[in-house]
């Protein structure tokens, strides 16, 4: 649905998106994260067709960023980072506005608004001027906005920035309910944004593509080591004492009445410690893999992973 191929920008001397090549799946929400100013808001405006690139091509659903503009920015929904509200204009008025600027034709336009307004969450202020409404809310009616004419990609620009953290969880679950329904790319410097709401990422630096891939195969490639996390009925301290006997065993770390057990990839003890468990009765009550976090993933990429 996403293609970009080679995206390159200048600014004078300053190239602030180097190469940038990845793609995005039809019907996945897939982050653009990177450190600030790593060119994540440059590679926002080349693909809703803001901002023209030096060098490259981009294509979403088919059409050519640059050459077929009209044709992206209907299939395209953009929520800036700077959201350009009117305070003096009620919720429902604003989204009138705009489906009037995206000549969404006069007899679809109250159909577009109720459409929009309780796709987002806005129903209980639609009558309400934007300069008494929370942040959420405004939050909110930037994403109606990106949504009043129905498109088939959304492109979120640090759509969770400024808000608290109930705020936080609501776009969150605003973003993932749009997602069953359309490609969403959203930038984000927030580890945690990409975690609850991504399927994949693309992480760059200083303009650079790092890696771009799903977080599951992620997860796996940037993982140098294997482990499990055990929790046993009785004998915590005697379980973990047995386990660290196990010679393919590396650490052992005792947290509550759960046991975090590390290895090489190049090794497998798990039927080994199951046996011990088995054999000294200790009663296995949980035992699930140890994925690396979201945050072990970034800081490995950004201080020396490959470029893709």
């Amino acid at each position: 649905m996403i293609v970009v191929d080679h995206l390159t920008k200048k600014y004078g001397e300053l190239e602030a998106v180097r190469g940038l090549s990845f793609t995005v799946d039809k019907g996945k929400i897939w982050g653009l994260l990177g450190p600030n100013g790593s060119g994540k808001t440059t590679t926002m405006r080349i693909l809703t067709g803001y901002l023209a690139a030096t060098e490259g091509r981009v294509s979403v659903g088919g059409f050519d960023v640059f050459e077929q503009p009209n044709q992206v920015k209907m299939i395209i929904g953009y929520l800036p980072e700077n959201v350009p509200l009117y305070p003096e204009m009620t919720v429902s008025s604003y989204l009138r506005f705009v489906a009037e600027i995206k000549q969404i034709p006069r007899s679809k336009r109250r159909e577009a608004v109720a459409r929009t307004l309780e796709a987002a969450g806005l129903e209980t202020v639609r009558n309400r001027l934007l300069r008494n409404i929370s942040r959420g809310f405004k939050q909110r009616v930037g994403i109606a906005q990106a949504l009043i004419h129905d498109p088939q990609v959304l492109i979120l620009d640090e759509p969770t920035i400024g808000l608290d953290p109930a705020q936080i969880v609501e776009i969150r679950q605003l973003i993932k309910s749009l997602g069953r329904e359309r490609t969403i790319m959203l930038s984000t410097h927030i580890l945690q944004e990409v975690s609850q709401t991504c399927d994949g990422v693309a992480i760059i630096n200083e303009g650079r593509l790092i890696v771009s891939s799903s977080l599951a195969k992620l997860a796996s490639s940037f993982a140098d080591r294997e482990g499990i996390v055990l929790k046993v009925r009785r004998g915590g301290r005697e379980a973990a004492a047995l386990i660290r006997k196990v010679s393919s065993v590396d650490k052992v770390e005792q947290e509550g009445t759960e046991l975090r057990v590390e290895w090489a990839k190049s090794c497998d003890p798990r039927e080994e410690i199951l046996s011990i468990i088995s054999q000294k009765e200790l009663g296995l009550l949980e035992m699930r893999p140890t994925t690396p976090s979201m945050e072990d993933i970034y800081l490995k990429a950004i201080s020396g992973g490959t470029v893709q």
